[in-house]
C-alpha cells in the first residue's frame, strides 16, 4: 500500500522533471520507468526516470541541471552503459533516479537488449515531441 502523501510526492517529482525538460531545447524525451510506470509501486519504491538529451556528455561536466531540478540530496552517480544514473533522495526519503542518456538509447531498429528490458519492465512516456519514445514502446510491444 502506498500512502496518499507518497503518491502526491511522486506526482510532484514527475511534474517537476517534465516541466524542467519542456524548457530545455536539448531534451528530446522523458520516460517514467519501473514500478511507478507499471502501477506496481510500494511505499519504498524509487522513482525511475530516463531523460534523453542531445548533449548527454555535457550533463556529467556541468551539474547545473541537477541544481535546477532541486529534487534532493545527491547520493550516487553511476554509469549504466549508455545511461548515467543520478540518484538523489528527498527530505522524506523518496529516492529519485534520473538517468541521462543520448537519443540513441531509444533506437527502435534494432532495440538494444538492455533498453528492451527497461521498457518491458514498465514505461510511460512523459515527453516525446518527435514520437521517438512511442516508436520504442511499440517496438518493444
Amino acid at each position: 500500500m502506498v500512502s496518499p502523501q507518497r503518491c502526491a510526492e511522486v506526482r510532484t517529482v514527475v511534474e517537476r522533471v517534465t516541466a524542467w525538460a519542456l524548457g530545455r531545447s536539448d531534451v528530446v524525451g522523458v520516460l517514467l520507468v519501473g514500478s511507478w510506470a507499471r502501477g506496481a509501486a510500494r511505499q519504498d519504491s524509487d522513482v525511475d526516470l530516463v531523460v534523453l538529451t542531445t548533449r548527454a556528455a555535457g550533463y556529467a561536466d556541468d551539474d547545473a541541471w541537477f541544481r535546477e531540478l532541486a529534487l534532493g540530496e545527491l547520493i550516487r552517480v553511476r554509469a549504466w552503459g549508455p545511461v548515467t544514473e543520478w540518484r538523489q533522495v528527498t527530505a522524506s526519503g523518496l529516492e529519485v533516479e534520473v538517468g541521462i542518456g543520448a537519443p540513441d538509447w531509444a533506437r527502435a531498429d534494432p532495440v538494444d537488449a538492455g533498453t528492451r528490458r527497461v521498457v518491458r519492465d514498465g514505461a510511460r512516456v512523459l515527453l516525446d515531441p518527435a514520437g521517438m519514445l512511442a516508436r520504442l514502446l511499440r517496438a518493444c510491444g
